[in-house]
C-alpha cells in the first residue's frame, strides 16, 4: 500500500476536506447515500485514506449508545467505510477500518457498525462477530423491533467490553434516517 492515513476529528476538517469527502461517498454508494448518511459519519473521528495527498478512502466512528441486557453500552460505531472506484483492491478498507479498530479498541467498551460493504466476510475476518439476536431502536415512542437489520449488525469486543449474549436484544440510539 503506497497510501498516507490521517485520523482527524470532524472539528479539524477544514470543509473543501468534509466536501471531498462528501463526494467520495457519494459516488461509492450513489443514491443510497443520504443527507442523513452524511450527518451519521459527521461528529467524531475520520481516518482518511490519502494517495499523493489526494482523497482515496474514508472511514469514520462516532459515539453511540447500544443497550445490552438493561445496560447502555458506549459504543464507537463505524460509519461511512469507502473506497474510490478505481482505488479498489489495494488494501485501502482495510487499512482505514485497522486504523478505526485502534480508535474502537482504546476509546469504546464495543464496537458495532451496520454491514453495508456487499463483501462476504470482510469484517468476520477482521474478528468482528455477527449479532445473532434480534435488534431494536429506542424511538420516540418507546422501543421498536428492526427486523430487517437483524443478521447484518456486528460487534467487536474491546478490552473494556462487557460480557456479551450475542442472541439477546440490541438495542441502539434513535437517531433520523437508518438508525442502524
Amino acid at each position: 500500500m503506497k497510501a498516507e492515513l490521517r485520523t482527524c476529528h470532524t472539528a479539524e476538517l477544514r470543509t473543501a476536506e468534509l466536501g471531498e469527502i462528501r463526494r467520495l461517498l457519494d459516488d461509492a454508494f450513489g443514491a443510497r447515500f443520504t443527507d442523513a448518511d452524511w450527518e451519521h459519519a459527521l461528529g467524531g473521528l475520520h481516518t482518511l485514506v490519502l494517495e499523493q495527498g489526494e482523497l482515496v478512502g474514508h472511514v469514520s466512528v462516532v459515539q453511540r449508545r447500544l443497550l445490552h441486557q438493561d445496560r447502555a453500552v458506549r459504543t464507537g460505531y463505524v460509519e461511512a467505510l469507502a473506497v474510490r472506484g478505481d482505488r479498489r483492491r489495494r488494501g485501502y478498507a482495510a487499512a482505514a477500518m485497522g486504523e478505526a479498530e485502534q480508535v474502537i479498541d482504546r476509546a469504546y467498551d464495543l464496537g458495532a457498525l451496520s454491514d453495508g460493504t456487499g463483501i462476504d466476510g470482510f469484517y468476520q475476518r477482521r474478528g468482528w462477530r455477527t449479532w445473532t439476536g434480534p435488534t431494536f431502536v429506542v424511538g420516540p415512542s418507546g422501543p421498536e423491533w428492526t427486523p430487517d437489520e437483524d443478521g447484518g449488525v456486528l460487534v467487536r469486543r474491546t478490552p473494556t467490553s462487557p460480557a456479551l449474549d450475542l442472541t439477546a436484544p440490541l438495542g441502539c440510539d434513535w437517531r433520523v434516517g437508518d438508525v442502524w
